[in-house]
C-alpha cells in the first residue's frame, strides 16, 4: 500500500498521509514518498492550492513511527530527522498556498507538518500539540522555530516545555489554527476556504506568498524591496490584463496563470 495518496482535482491537489493503521505516523518510506510528491507539485503549473490531510478518522498524524524508531540505530535516527526536516522545509517553501486539513490527532511531527503549511483547519473534537519533551526529545522537524514565529516565544515555550495537548478550541485561541469546524463540515469548510483562494490570480497568489514569507525574515525596508520585485513580476502577465478587462465588463476574471 502506498504511504501517500495523491489526487488532483482541477487546480487543487490533495495529499493524504496513508498509514491509518499507525495513525499516519511517519516512517522513512513515507517521508521519501512524501518528498517525491511535494517536489512534483512544486513544478506543476496546474496546481494552485495544496491540501494535506490524514487517512481515517482518528489522526492527521501522530508524528514519528515509534515502533520503527525503537529498532533504529542512532545513525538511522539522525537520517530520519534530517529527512523529515528536509521534507517539511520543502512543503513550507512550496510556491502554492498550502492548507493542513486536520481530521484527527496532530502530535509531534504531525503538528510540525501542519506548522509547515500556510493554514490549518481542524475538527472541533481532536487534540494537537508538540509533545516531544514527554519522550525525552525535542521537536526536530521545525517545531521549535515555526511555533514561536507563529504564536510568540513565551506561548511556544509553554506548549513545548509542558508537552501540552490542546483541544482544537484551545489551539485556535493560541493562534495555531485558522478555522475550527465540526467534523462533518471539515471537507466543505476547507474546500470553501481553498475556493476563496483559487478565485484569485495564481501568479499573484504565489508572489504574495513569496513576499510575505521572505519579507517576514528581514527588516521592513528589505521587505518592501521584496514586495516591489514581487509586484513587478505580476505587471506583464496576461492575468493582470484579464482582471482589468473583467472589471470593465463587470464579470469575474478567468485566470490562466500566465
Amino acid at each position: 500500500m502506498d504511504t501517500i495518496h495523491y489526487e488532483q482535482q482541477n487546480h487543487l491537489a490533495f495529499i493524504t498521509l496513508n498509514r491509518p493503521e499507525s495513525m499516519n505516523a511517519f516512517n522513512y518510506d513515507m517521508l521519501l514518498e512524501l518528498g517525491q510528491v511535494v517536489e512534483a507539485i512544486r513544478i506543476n503549473p496546474d496546481i494552485r492550492v495544496v491540501i494535506f490531510t490524514g487517512s481515517g478518522e482518528k489522526a492527521f498524524s501522530v508524528g514519528a513511527d515509534l515502533k520503527e524508531r525503537k529498532n533504529l540505530t542512532e545513525q538511522h535516527v539522525k537520517r530520519n530527522i534530517f529527512k523529515i526536516g528536509e521534507v517539511f522545509s520543502t512543503i513550507e517553501s512550496l510556491p502554492q498556498p498550502t492548507i493542513a486539513m486536520i481530521n484527527g490527532f496532530a502530535f509531534g511531527g504531525g503538528m510540525e507538518l501542519a506548522l509547515a503549511c500556510d493554514f490549518r483547519i481542524a475538527t472541533d473534537d481532536t487534540l494537537l500539540g508538540l509533545t516531544e519533551t514527554s519522550l525525552g526529545i525535542i521537536p526536530g522537524a521545525g517545531g521549535t522555530q515555526r511555533l514561536p514565529r507563529l504564536i510568540g516565544e513565551t506561548k511556544a515555550l509553554e506548549l513545548i516545555l509542558t508537552a501540552r495537548r490542546l483541544s482544537s478550541v484551545e489551539a485556535f485561541n493560541f493562534g495555531l489554527l485558522t478555522r475550527v469546524t465540526p467534523r462533518h463540515e471539515l471537507v466543505d469548510v476547507t474546500g470553501a476556504f481553498a475556493d476563496a483562494i483559487l478565485a484569485n490570480g495564481p501568479i499573484a497568489l504565489q508572489q504574495a506568498k513569496f513576499a510575505i514569507k521572505n519579507g517576514m525574515n528581514t527588516d521592513l525596508q528589505t521587505g518592501l524591496q521584496i514586495e516591489r520585485k514581487a509586484y513587478e513580476i505580476t505587471i506583464p502577465t496576461e492575468d493582470r490584463i484579464e482582471a482589468l478587462h473583467a472589471f470593465g465588463e463587470k464579470r469575474k476574471p478567468i485566470f490562466k496563470g500566465k
